[in-house]
């Protein structure tokens, strides 16, 4: 019998009701041996999630202000936990040697990491399991970089050693002994290593929805749940900021081969999506649609060139990229024609070295005509089965003429996995509303 690798985001154990579905969740399949939680999050909107609560003290701290007040509002929603599980459990010396660490030296890190920390201490006391800390096994170098594969050798060597076992996610420890947390949502991550460490038949990811959704449900009513999505296509999405996961996690599964199951706490009757490797045989009944997902994103600027005979002109695209390089930017696409070419670019980053880089531009390849648009958003149509489904582009710029959306860019890659066009950021929603009707709804029918 394999196992599974199970992790619950901070809105799966947000209380002690949360705590109770959790549970019952790990107790109805014996496979669920290794358990990854995440710290409490939110109970309600105007909640305080138990990480941001702990920034709150390692500032309060760091400026020497009193953060007792604050540390105690910590206390009362663990102690709040326990209470209402009537567990005969106390985390009081934690609690002090906390508060103790955060006088003597109020790391960020440190007091991120607590919530995660005690979370684990307190789910592992819940359901019988071995608590292994880890800080003991996920380790960073001296530059904050994790060290893979040394992480999953000491992963391994431990958990060999447990039946079942709960490994608080979001931090480890450097080679020093530091402890260093992963970027937000970092617990994903955890969860990843430890699937890959135990060579588990199937990585779990507990959250608050039943998977990735065809679209954004603020821009499109209920969308359809991905029922199947491959590594690649999740990277494509991901990229535009459709994610449900943090997106280093797929890279320690991805290498073993391992799926990945998002799935929803509240209902966990619900399939969820599963992230397989490229190379999955699927199964024809996953096939809805066309496409797997769309996913748009705002905040993109594009420099339209226009040079004669610039397809003969050699390292013409290479006296561009150099001028970008040099003012340490990177493009997001760069389309071009015989005689045209747009590059792509992050606003933000663009805005502050605008002037110099058109001033260089026009110094170094010296086009007949150069502007600069700004306001412009992106939209990525992903999906496996573009590739072999004939006329796709077609509907695609049907569905946006026919809203009279004007199209700015459009870049297909080589792989035909994903489209990738360029509108006006106030046509992004509607443009997405179009693209869903046209590959989804009308599919359906």
């Amino acid at each position: 019998m394999g196992n599974k690798v199970v992790k619950f985001g901070g809105s799966s154990l947000a209380d002690a009701n949360q705590f109770v579905k959790v549970a019952n969740i790990i107790k109805s399949d014996s496979r669920r041996k290794y358990v990854v939680p995440s710290a409490p999050g939110k109970r309600f909107s105007d909640d305080i999630k138990v990480t941001d609560m702990l920034y709150t003290c390692a500032e309060l701290a760091g400026s020497g202000v009193d953060f007792t007040e604050a540390f105690d509002k910590i206390i009362e929603r663990y102690n709040g936990i326990i209470k209402d599980l009537n567990l005969d459990f106390s985390l009081d010396k934690d609690f002090e040697e906390i508060k103790a660490e955060l006088k003597s030296r109020p790391a960020k890190d440190f007091s991120a990491s607590r919530g995660e920390y005690l979370n684990g201490k307190l789910l592992a006391e819940y359901l019988g399991f071995e608590f292994v800390d880890a800080g003991d096994i996920i380790v960073f170098d001296t530059n904050g970089n994790l060290m893979l594969d040394e992480t999953v050798k000491r992963t391994r060597e431990r958990l060999s050693k447990c039946e079942n076992a709960v490994i608080p996610g979001f931090y480890g420890k450097t080679t020093e002994g530091i402890v260093k947390t992963f970027s937000r949502g970092g617990s994903d991550v955890t969860g990843s290593i430890v699937a890959r460490a135990v060579n588990a038949d199937i990585y779990e990811n507990w959250t608050d929805v039943s998977g990735f959704l065809v679209a954004d449900p603020r821009i499109v009513e209920n969308p359809d749940v991905i029922s199947i999505i491959t590594y690649k296509e999740l990277r494509e999405l991901s990229y535009m900021g459709a994610t449900v996961l943090h997106e280093d996690a797929i890279f320690p599964v991805r290498e073993a081969g391992i799926p990945i199951n998002i799935k929803n706490t509240n209902r966990p009757e619900d399939d969820g999506t599963m992230i397989v490797s490229d190379d999955h045989d699927f199964d024809d009944e996953s096939a809805h649609h066309t496409i797997t997902g769309i996913a748009g994103r705002k905040g993109f600027s594009v420099i339209n060139i226009e040079k004669a005979m610039m397809n003969s002109e050699k390292g013409f695209g290479m006296k561009v990229l150099k001028v970008l390089y040099e003012n340490g930017l990177s493009f997001e696409h760069m389309p071009s024609g015989i005689d045209t070419m747009s590059v792509i670019l992050d606003t933000a980053t663009f805005r502050p070295v605008e002037d110099k880089i058109i001033a260089q531009l026009r110094r170094d390849v010296k086009p007949d005509h150069l502007e600069t648009e700004h306001g412009i958003a992106l939209l990525a149509i992903v999906g496996r089965r573009m590739k072999n489904t004939r006329g796709t582009v077609a509907r695609l710029f049907a569905s946006l003429a026919h809203a009279r959306i004007n199209v700015k860019m459009v870049d297909q890659g080589s792989s035909e996995l994903n489209v990738i066009v360029g509108v006006n950021e106030s046509d992004l929603s509607e443009a997405i509303r179009r693209i869903y009707d046209m590959f989804v709804n009308s599919e359906k029918n």
